[in-house]
């Protein structure tokens, strides 16, 4: 047992489920195998507590670090803002700038604000629109956080989200006075959401663009056409989806505007800078609420993500990712292909995933992750794609990916798979289904 599985069982006992994060729990990988901790990171390589070094091959920070761990323009921007004061009684210069690029990379936007995590700045968009639209009914579609006004979907009825997100998701601790606040509606079905703005007081639509499927036909133009019709406000969630194929939002590639936006993750590439953006009339609704937080305006998350968009359009690394995870994924069809292992995949290019249609799909994921780590990669079933992932890097993760697929190969033919782990076959992950 390795200083980080040691430290994983320490951290049990003090921190309720060992983390702030659902999707970087050890028990999500490897149980009582993954590395658990990191000591240093750069490019697409991490660096576990006994300095054993891996590539990168699976979430990339969560999808945080398009431009790689410890992008060098970004760093030293960062550092130049702790030498000269984080924090200050005045305000940061930086998030004005901030808010005009954002605009600007979205001329249907005016105004902007901040916060440092994705469910904070879905959870203000929520109070702005609602503020806007005097309506309190908020139909959803996708993954927007951990906050009550979207876990009360779950409330008397804990599958409501299971097209969203973990089927079951409990609402322990959620209000029961918001049950009927939130309607979920499934993705490309516009007749659904349709249905819903008839028959609930809906002031508000939030949904992703694209998650693991592309829109059907004109499914986000009709989204826009409803939202128009009945004075709904039409919020897109874009804090995983943007900047991966478009300088902004993904709703930029599918020509549609929203009326408000969410971005996070990748707008500081690492470091915590998350905003909404919208329409004037909309936007001013938020004066008339109370929304603040001493940490929204720390200098360091304006100034990393005024940063990450110049290295960004500079690099075009939108450009560059959608490659790279288009080319995974035809890889990964042609290794199934090869082994007869029928694959599905799913997710934007820059966040490409694929599955096995088998019952021991967990196990074969196990069994992925397990040999991969002896290799020197952190990989499963998934890729976020970085800018750091070069053509050698993947060329390298496909020459040690391939034996893996030959050992599965041998499990459907009647080895057995739970023979060849070397711990429990890992939980189900955090699922987005739509």
């Amino acid at each position: 047992m390795g200083k980080g599985q040691k430290l994983w069982k320490t951290a049990k006992t003090v921190i309720p489920g060992g983390n702030m994060l659902l999707s970087k729990r050890p028990e999500q990988f490897l149980p009582d195998l993954w590395p658990a901790y990191y000591s240093r990171a750069k490019g697409c390589r991490v660096w576990d507590l006994d300095d054993r070094e891996y590539i990168d091959m699976s979430i990339m920070g969560i999808g945080c670090n398009t431009l790689g761990y410890g992008h060098p323009e970004v760093d030293e921007a960062v550092m130049r803002t702790i030498e000269l004061g984080n924090m200050s009684t005045l305000n940061a210069p930086e998030e004005v700038e901030l808010a005009q690029r954002l605009i600007e990379l979205h001329p249907w936007a005016d105004m902007a604000r901040f916060a440092r995590t994705g469910g904070e700045a879905n959870a203000i968009a929520i109070r702005i629109a609602r503020a806007a639209s005097g309506r309190d009914g908020v139909a959803l579609c996708g993954y927007h956080g951990w906050h009550d006004w979207y876990l009360a979907a779950n409330l008397g009825d804990e599958e409501k989200l299971a097209g969203h997100l973990l089927p079951g998701l409990s609402a322990n601790g959620v209000p029961q006075s918001l049950r009927g606040s939130v309607f979920p509606f499934a993705y490309n079905d516009a007749d659904g959401l349709e249905e819903l703005i008839r028959t609930q007081n809906i002031g508000v639509i939030k949904m992703e663009v694209s998650r693991n499927f592309e829109p059907k036909g004109d499914f986000l133009v009709r989204a826009r056409q409803i939202a128009d019709a009945h004075n709904v406000i039409l919020i897109f969630d874009e804090c995983t989806s943007g900047f991966r194929q478009a300088l902004g939002g993904l709703h930029k590639v599918y020509g549609v505007d929203p009326d408000m936006a969410v971005f996070g993750k990748a707008l500081g590439n690492g470091y915590a800078i998350t905003g909404v953006i919208g329409k004037r009339d909309i936007m001013e609704a938020a004066q008339g609420t109370f929304i603040s937080s001493t940490f929204w305006t720390e200098r360091i998350g304006s100034v990393a993500g005024v940063a990450t968009l110049g290295v960004m359009e500079r690099e075009k690394s939108w450009d560059t990712i959608t490659a790279t995870g288009r080319d995974i994924t035809a890889r990964w069809q042609a290794l199934g292909q090869r082994h007869g292992l029928p694959l599905t995949t799913a997710g934007v290019p820059a966040l490409t995933s694929f599955g096995f249609k088998t019952k021991k799909a967990q196990a074969y994921k196990t069994l992925i992750t397990q040999e991969m780590l002896e290799n020197g990669y952190l990989a499963a079933t998934s890729v976020y794609t970085c800018t750091e992932h070069t053509p050698a890097i993947v060329d390298g993760y496909f020459e040690a990916l391939e034996p893996v697929f030959a050992l599965i190969r041998d499990c459907e033919d009647g080895r057995d798979v739970m023979g060849l782990l070397k711990g429990p076959v890992a939980h189900a992950s955090f699922t987005r289904l739509n």
